[in-house]
C-alpha cells in the first residue's frame, strides 16, 4: 500500500504545482491589464494622444515576454529521477499502442546540459502560451458583439467587395514574392498559392480601434467615423468566412494545390453558406430574445432581464459553432438585431446595464489580446522571419488597401448625393490598421512552415500599424484638414434646405422598401413601438395580429391620438423637429393649417429622407408651438425609444 500512497502523493503534488503555475500565468496578464489602465489614465490626464491603450498593452506584453524569454531560467528539479540506458549505434525506436493506433518515437541521442536547460525554459514558455481557440471562444465574442451592438451604419461595399479585392491583391503580390524567394533559395518549406490567399484574407481584417478611439475623443466628422467603423465591423466577419473558404479549397486528385474550377465554386458556395447561415443564426437569436422581453414581465426585474440578455447573446456563438457555422459572424448579427429590436423592449436600467457590461468586456478582452500579442513575440517558439516576405507583405497590404478604398469610393460617389471626399478616402487608407482579428486568425493554425511565417509577419504588421499609424492619427487629421469638434446633433443646422433636401426619386429604393417593411411589420412584431399590427396587416390576419400586438402598442397609439387631438391650430406656424433638422409648416391656400400625421410610414419616411444623410434609427419627434415672446415654447415629446448607439 505504501508505494500506491507515495505515487498518489506525487500526482497530487504535481497537480498542485500546475495549479500554482497557471495562477501565476494568469496573474501576469492581470497585472499587465492593471498597469495598462493606470498608464492610460495618466495619458488621458495629460491629454496625450500619441499612443492608444492597445499600443501600450503591446509594449508591456513585449517587456514581460522579453523577461520571460531571456531573464528567467527554470532551475533543474532535484526530485527528477534520471534513468540511464545504453544507446546502440542505430537509433532506438519506441512503439506505443494507444487504443489500436501505433505511434513510433525515435531516440536521437544524448543532449548536453545547455540543451537540457533550453528544453526546461521552453517548457515554461509553453505554459504561458494559450490555446488559440481561447481567443475565438472566449475573447473575440464580446468584442464582436459590442461592435454590432454599437453599430449605426453599415459600409457593405467596403466590407464585402473591398475585403475580397484586398484579399486577392495581397495574395497575388505575395505569390510573386514567394516565387522570387523560391528562385533565390530563401524558402525552407512548401508555400502554395492557397497559402498566399489565406495570408491575404488574414491581413485584410482591419481593426482601427486606435483610430476610432481618437476620432471619438476629438469628435471627428460623423460621416467619416460611420464609414470607417461600419467597414471594420463587417470586414472582420467577411475575413473570417473568407479564410475558412480558402482553407476548405480542395481540388480532386493527388495535387491539392492546383487550380480547379469545381473546387473554386465549391469554396464560393461554402463562403455563401457559412455567411448566410451564421447571419440567420444570429438574427434568429435576436428575434427570440426580443419576443421573450416583449411578452413577459421581465422588465420588472432588471437583474433577471440583464442576465437573460447576456446569456442569449453569448449562446448565439455556441449555437453557431455547434451547427458548423462561424460563431463570431453569428454573434455580430445577433448584436445588430438586439440593438435594433430587443433594446427597445428593455427597461431603462437594463439598457444602461447591457451597454456598460459589454463595453467593459470589450475593453478587457481587447487589451488582453494586445498584451498577449507583445508576449507572443518572445514566447512563441516557432517564429519564421524572412526579410523578403516581410517587406513584400508591407507593400502588399498598402496596395491592397488602396485597391479597396479608392476604386470603390469612386463607384460609390457616382450614386451618392453626399460625396466621399478625397481627404476622407486618404484617411480611410491611412486608418487600415490590423489588430486582434488578424492576430487571432494567424495564430489559429501554426502547424506548417508557411503558417508560421505568416503568423510571424502578421505580428510585425500589427505592431507597425498600431504604433505608427495609430500614433500618427492626430497629425494626419490636421494634415488632411478634416473637421474635429463636430457635434453630431448640430452638424446639419445652418445648411440651406435646398442643399440638403432630397426627393423620393433620389432616395434609395431598396432602403425605402426595407424601411416600410420594418416600420409596418417588424417593429410592431418584435417591439412595443410602431403602428399596431391590427392596422397594418390584412383583415383576414386579425386574430394573429391581435395575438402578436402587445397592450403597450395600443396604449402608445391611443397616446399619439390624444396628442394629435390637442393640436388645434388656428393661426401661425408649427416648427417640427424630426431627427436633427427643423421644418416649418405654414397655412394652406384655404387658410387651414397643414398637419403631419404620425400614422403613415410613407409620410414618416418622406420627412426623414427630406434631409441629407439619414440613420437607420428611430428618433423622437418634437413639436414646438410658438407662444408669446415672454414664454418658452411648449415641447411635446413622443415615447419612442432610441437606439443604443
Amino acid at each position: 500500500m505504501r508505494p500506491v500512497r507515495w505515487s498518489r502523493r506525487i500526482v497530487s503534488e504535481k497537480a498542485s504545482e500546475r495549479v500554482r503555475q497557471d495562477s501565476a500565468n494568469l496573474l501576469i496578464f492581470i497585472l499587465l491589464l492593471t498597469l495598462t489602465i493606470l498608464t492610460i489614465w495618466l495619458f488621458k490626464h495629460r491629454r496625450a494622444r500619441f499612443l492608444h491603450e492597445t499600443g501600450l498593452a503591446m509594449i508591456y506584453g513585449l517587456l514581460v515576454g522579453l523577461v520571460l524569454r531571456y531573464g528567467i531560467h527554470v532551475p533543474s528539479d532535484v526530485n527528477n529521477v534520471t534513468l540511464s540506458c545504453e544507446v546502440q549505434s542505430s537509433p532506438t525506436t519506441l512503439l506505443v499502442n494507444v487504443s489500436g493506433k501505433f505511434y513510433e518515437y525515435t531516440l536521437k541521442g544524448e543532449i548536453s546540459s545547455h540543451e537540457l536547460n533550453n528544453v526546461q525554459d521552453n517548457e515554461m514558455l509553453r505554459k504561458v502560451t494559450f490555446d488559440p481557440e481561447v481567443f475565438f471562444n472566449i475573447l473575440l465574442p464580446p468584442i464582436i458583439f459590442y461592435a454590432g451592438y454599437s453599430l449605426k451604419r453599415v459600409s457593405a461595399s467596403y466590407a464585402f467587395l473591398g475585403t475580397a479585392i484586398s484579399c486577392f491583391v495581397i495574395g497575388s503580390i505575395m505569390y510573386g514574392c514567394v516565387t522570387l524567394m523560391k528562385v533565390t533559395g530563401q524558402l525552407a518549406g512548401d508555400f502554395y498559392f492557397t497559402d498566399c490567399l489565406l495570408f491575404g484574407a488574414i491581413v485584410s481584417a482591419t481593426d482601427p480601434v486606435t483610430v476610432l478611439a481618437i476620432f471619438h475623443e476629438l469628435q471627428v466628422d460623423v460621416e467619416l467615423y460611420a464609414l470607417l467603423f461600419g467597414e471594420s465591423v463587417l470586414n472582420d466577419a467577411v475575413a473570417i468566412v473568407l479564410s475558412s473558404s480558402i482553407v476548405a479549397y480542395q481540388p480532386a486528385g493527388d495535387n491539392s494545390h492546383t487550380f480547379d474550377v469545381t473546387a473554386m465554386f465549391k469554396s464560393i458556395g461554402i463562403f455563401l453558406g457559412i455567411f448566410s447561415g451564421s447571419f440567420a443564426m444570429g438574427a434568429a437569436t435576436g428575434v427570440v430574445t426580443s419576443h421573450v422581453t416583449k411578452f413577459t414581465k421581465l422588465r420588472e426585474f432588471q437583474l433577471l432581464e440583464t442576465g437573460l440578455f447576456f446569456l442569449m447573446s453569448w449562446s448565439t456563438f455556441l449555437l453557431a459553432e455547434a451547427w458548423g457555422f462561424t460563431g463570431v459572424v453569428a454573434v455580430l448579427f445577433c448584436g445588430i438585431t438586439q440593438a435594433h429590436y430587443t433594446y427597445n423592449n428593455l427597461s431603462t436600467e437594463s439598457q444602461h446595464r447591457t451597454k456598460q457590461l459589454f463595453e467593459l468586456l470589450n475593453f478587457l478582452a481587447e487589451n488582453f489580446i494586445f498584451s498577449y500579442m507583445g508576449l507572443t513575440l518572445f514566447t512563441f517558439q516557432n517564429h519564421v522571419f524572412n526579410p523578403t516576405f516581410v517587406v513584400g507583405a508591407f507593400i502588399a497590404i498598402f496596395l491592397g488597401r488602396a485597391a479597396n478604398i479608392y476604386p470603390l469610393s469612386l463607384l460609390l460617389n457616382l450614386g451618392r448625393r453626399s460625396k466621399i471626399g478625397s481627404n476622407f478616402q486618404h484617411m480611410m487608407m491611412f486608418a487600415g490598421l490590423r489588430g486582434a482579428m488578424a492576430f487571432a486568425l494567424a495564430i489559429r493554425d501554426t502547424a506548417t512552415y508557411a503558417r508560421q511565417m505568416m503568423f510571424s509577419t502578421t505580428l510585425l504588421i500589427v505592431f507597425f500599424t498600431v504604433w505608427v499609424f495609430g500614433g500618427g492619427t492626430t497629425a494626419m487629421l490636421s494634415c488632411l484638414h478634416i473637421r474635429v469638434g463636430v457635434d453630431s446633433d448640430q452638424e446639419h443646422l445652418g445648411i440651406p434646405d435646398n442643399e440638403r433636401r432630397t426627393t423620393k426619386a433620389e432616395s434609395a429604393w431598396l432602403f425605402r422598401i426595407w424601411y416600410n417593411f420594418d416600420h409596418n411589420y417588424l417593429k410592431p412584431l418584435l417591439t412595443h413601438s410602431g403602428p399596431p399590427l391590427t392596422t397594418t396587416l390584412p383583415a383576414c390576419c386579425g386574430p394573429i395580429a391581435r395575438c402578436l400586438t402587445s397592450p403597450q402598442a395600443y396604449e402608445n397609439q391611443e397616446q399619439l391620438k390624444d396628442d394629435d387631438s390637442d393640436l388645434i391650430l388656428n393661426d401661425g406656424d408649427i416648427s417640427l423637429t424630426y431627427g436633427d433638422s427643423t421644418v416649418n409648416t405654414e397655412s394652406g391656400a384655404a387658410g387651414a393649417p397643414r398637419r403631419f400625421m404620425g400614422n403613415s410610414s410613407e409620410d414618416a419616411l418622406d420627412r426623414e429622407l427630406a434631409f441629407g444623410d439619414h440613420e437607420l434609427v428611430i428618433r423622437g419627434t418634437r413639436l414646438v408651438l410658438p407662444m408669446d415672446d415672454s414664454e418658452p415654447p411648449l415641447n411635446l415629446l413622443d415615447n419612442t425609444r432610441h437606439s443604443p448607439a
